[in-house]
């Protein structure tokens, strides 16, 4: 720890800058208690950070669970029940860990991965431009096209160039400009701009413009909704505390909602992480079953404490792998800025401009989707470009999740057309012919390898070369039977080239 306690610092003020505004406006959107998503946040950052074997990955609220959390809440009577719905989500995600499901994280394709930072990205340029403008009327972290309103991620921001809010259209120009030249090869040869993170001067610069707005430019103070609104725990709030109602445990809504949150947040996690381990720089990787128990232990957690469901959450991940974390006392101390933030930090966060958190958020967006990024993926085959750009497109159309499914279809249809273009290969050298299964052989083959066989003349020889294939469909060996009845009518000679030791229950009637 004491090696990297500079840069896991450092990085753990611009994770919590980054967070705190996710936290509060994904409770918002999920129409839950605000101070729910703080909850998931600390609880994700403190006990999940102590838990998790990952050095960077970052776990709280996420907005993938805001529909799931919003129809639970309209299903349940009332929040307590569906905390307790929470808790035995946690529960269930013990068990899998227990089970090793964390291998399905394996099967995911390095395309999809890719197209899901770069998605992840874009979605974080283009959701925070309208907060970046003033445009404050929708949550942050929000990653659905769709919004509530009726409007969509590209009809936003024309509203918000339409309703333009000049004081926070200058706090965001004035933040952007601090995050690129701080980051500059000229200033960074200086030890002071290495220590102090650029994000944290944004925060402080957006705060003085918007003092100099209240004393000399009044029409352009940024008050209300355009601000953080953190609650304050007081005697009054503790008195409300809201914990799990045990007594709805025989509800069966609540134990459906338990599943599917289990079900949503494991395969987020085991996303995010995937895509962590990706862009961490020391290549470290995560043991995803600890990772799900780690999850596990966070939800039941959060459900006691009156949070929100957590997952490891790929945005806050990637500005902590951005700002320099080296290990997991990152998180841990981002959890604790969160809760110092409810204790005693109140006062500060709210007289924070979202404008200037917007900024911050566009500049993490920008450096998961630069244009680097596309120029290397394009260099690859293109069946590896291509599930790289559905997979950006349909999360950007949709969500991530539904994004990510289709990506992973479209790879597995690029897989099965490749083994169905390479396994079965037919070879002509002066009327002998060689059929060679270079790999396994399924049904999906069965048109292809009834095409080749009709094409081998009369009166000609045919050798099958089955060697390299271990496994063969049964559809397979009936064709390859149904061609050895008929040969001899046209005077085709068959012989067989097979081994012992991968034996094939082909060629029945030679």
């Amino acid at each position: 720890m004491k090696s990297f306690f500079k840069e896991d610092l450092k990085s753990s003020i611009v994770l919590y800058l980054v967070a705190l505004p996710l936290c509060l406006g994904i409770a918002l959107a999920s129409k839950a208690p605000i101070i729910s998503g703080v909850i998931a946040g600390i609880v994700g950052g403190i006990l999940i950070g102590f838990l998790s074997g990952s050095n960077t990955s970052v776990s709280g609220p996420a907005a993938g669970l805001t529909i799931i959390v919003i129809t639970g809440l309209k299903e349940l009577p009332t929040f307590e029940a569906f905390l307790l719905a929470v808790v035995i989500a946690g529960v269930f995600q013990f068990i899998l860990s227990q089970l090793k499901a964390g291998v399905l994280g394996d099967f995911i394709p390095g395309a999809v991965i890719s197209g899901m930072l770069v998605s992840i990205g874009l979605l974080l340029v283009l959701k925070q431009i309208p907060h970046a403008l003033g445009y404050d009327f929708d949550f942050e972290g929000d990653e659905e096209f769709l919004q509530e309103d009726g409007k969509n991620t590209f009809t936003e921001i024309y509203y918000a160039i339409v309703e333009l809010n000049w004081g926070a259209f200058l706090i965001a120009i004035v933040s952007m400009f601090v995050l690129i030249g701080w980051g500059s090869e000229r200033l960074s040869k200086y030890s002071l701009f290495k220590l102090i993170p650029s994000q944290l001067i944004v925060v402080l610069l957006g705060i003085g413009i918007n003092t100099i707005y209240i004393h000399y430019f009044p029409e352009m103070t940024l008050q209300g909704f355009h601000l953080s609104d953190m609650p304050q725990i007081n005697a009054e709030a503790l008195w409300a505390w809201n914990f799990p109602d045990f007594s709805q445990i025989g509800n069966p809504t609540v134990w459906k909602l338990a599943l599917t949150i289990a079900f949503v947040a494991s395969i987020e996690t085991l996303l995010s992480i995937q895509a962590g381990d990706k862009i961490d720089h020391d290549k470290r990787i995560t043991p995803a079953n600890r990772e799900l128990f780690a999850q596990g232990i966070g939800n039941v957690a959060s459900g006691f404490l009156g949070g929100l469901p957590i997952t490891s959450v790929i945005v806050r991940t990637s500005a902590n792998v951005n700002a320099g974390a080296k290990t997991k006392w990152s998180t841990i101390f981002h959890g604790v800025l969160l809760l110092l933030s409810v204790l005693v930090l109140t006062p500060f966060i709210n007289i924070i401009p979202k404008a200037a958190l917007a900024a911050i958020l566009i500049h993490v967006g920008y450096k998961l989707s630069k244009p680097a990024i596309f120029k290397d993926e394009f260099k690859k085959k293109f069946n590896r470009f291509l599930p790289f750009i559905i997979t950006i497109v349909a999360i950007l159309l949709t969500d991530l999740l539904v994004g990510v499914i289709v990506g992973i279809l479209v790879s597995l249809c690029f897989i099965l057309v490749s083994n169905y273009k390479t396994s079965v290969m037919l070879y002509e050298d002066h009327g002998n012919y060689l059929l060679r299964f270079n790999k396994d052989v399924s049904f999906l083959n069965k048109k292809n390898i009834k095409k080749l066989l009709n094409t081998i003349p009369n009166d000609s020889h045919l050798l099958v070369d089955s060697t390299k294939a271990d496994f063969v469909d049964i559809d397979i060996i009936e064709a390859i039977d149904d061609f050895i009845a008929g040969a001899p009518n046209r005077n085709i000679r068959i012989s067989v080239k097979t081994t012992a030791t991968k034996p094939h229950s082909l060629f029945k009637s030679l």
